[in-house]
């Protein structure tokens, strides 16, 4: 476990003025340096990193005081040539300044960028419009690290402890199939402060805290876009979601394709794939991916039925290519949702926003 100590004497109350800045020797009670005994980095690395990263995620402000060398010496239980090397490197690289006889404080720029951690569950392509629309948000305000836990609880563990403390915002889109037996996810997510946490896509309501979300409500989605369609539906009287089991997709989209089925008498019936589906006139299909898509679209070209009369056929997501071939998509709005997500961290807002989603008609229904 990481030391995490407060420095602060309580006689620090001092103040310098010199012809270029004031320091003020008001260290702030706040900062604690990130100190491992047990960790292989050299002791002096460890001080080294504790103070930039603080710098960087804006902990430690423009001229504030460090604590001296011999408070960190003491208080760490290290030799006072371990700090003074720590301190000497800091200075050398530019991110403190020392005062003669007064100490050592912060010299950073004040407009120093946030740092944020997106956690990405896989990238696709349209993972990649969410991606460059929160960059582009962001502008010059931050800069962005991108990791991937490809749904695996364990893996998202490490990529956190390793992480933690390090940015200001932790961006995290919380899907999960692998290793909840072994990993909660939930824990992991309780130790990000959840004024630093973003979650992205999906909502964790069981989440202590207020964490800024921006989310899809999943079976409302569905149902609500498929009840908008009524007028193109009603020529077609057995639905078929067409669903892999192993690709990851949430469970809730089977619920809403269910309850809007229930709830208006279609016959309906929901499959993994395709591939052996014996078309039938009065069907029409809801296909989350773009081989059952592709697979379709074949079959109803080497039949006498006609897309958008017998068959209709609905695809998840947008694309160009869906576009051109005429299909009908229900889907989010990826770009929005990166853009919304970058413009609330940055006017530091804590609210939950439901990201749109709609449906965009076309022949094939």
């Amino acid at each position: 476990m990481i030391a995490k100590i407060n420095t602060e004497p309580a006689n620090r109350r001092q103040s310098y003025e010199n012809s270029a800045d004031v320091y003020s020797s008001s260290f702030t009670p706040l900062y604690k340096l990130q100190f491992n005994p047990k960790d292989k980095t050299p002791k002096y690395k460890q001080i080294v990193q504790s103070v930039i990263t603080d710098i960087e995620r804006g902990v430690l402000k423009n001229n504030e005081q460090l604590p001296s060398i011999s408070e960190l010496s003491v208080e760490y239980y290290l030799a006072r040539d371990t700090v003074e090397k720590a301190y000497r490197e800091l200075r050398e690289r530019g991110y403190i300044t020392s005062v003669q006889g007064k100490g050592y404080y912060v010299q950073t720029n004040s407009n120093t960028k946030l740092k944020i951690l997106l956690v990405f569950n896989k990238l696709s392509s349209y993972k990649k419009i969410i991606y460059y629309a929160f960059l582009k948000a962001l502008g010059d305000k931050a800069t962005v690290d991108l990791q991937i836990h490809h749904y695996n609880a364990r893996h998202f563990q490490e990529i956190i402890e390793k992480n933690l403390g390090k940015y200001n915002y932790y961006v995290v889109m919380p899907h999960f199939t692998q290793d909840l037996d072994k990993v909660d996810y939930m824990k992991v997510l309780e130790t990000i402060p959840s004024n630093e946490l973003v979650l992205l896509d999906k909502d964790v309501s069981e989440l202590a805290g207020s964490p800024l979300s921006i989310y899809q409500n999943f079976d409302k989605d569905i149902c609500e876009a498929l009840e908008n369609a009524q007028d193109l539906l009603n020529k077609y009287g057995r639905l078929v979601l067409i669903l892999p089991s192993d690709g990851n997709y949430p469970v809730e989209i089977m619920h809403g394709f269910r309850s809007f089925c229930v709830n208006y008498n279609k016959e309906f019936t929901i499959k993994e794939n395709a591939i052996h589906e014996s078309l039938q006139a009065g069907t029409a299909y809801v296909v989350v991916e773009e081989t059952d898509l592709s697979e379709l679209v074949k079959k109803v070209r080497q039949s006498n039925y006609q897309l958008g009369q017998e068959i209709g056929i609905i695809s998840f997501n947008e694309t160009t290519l869906k576009e051109l071939l005429n299909i009908t998509v229900i889907t989010t709005d990826f770009e929005a949702m990166g853009y919304t997500a970058a413009s609330l961290l940055l006017d530091n807002k804590r609210i939950k926003v439901k990201n749109p989603f709609y449906m965009i008609r076309r022949e094939s229904l």
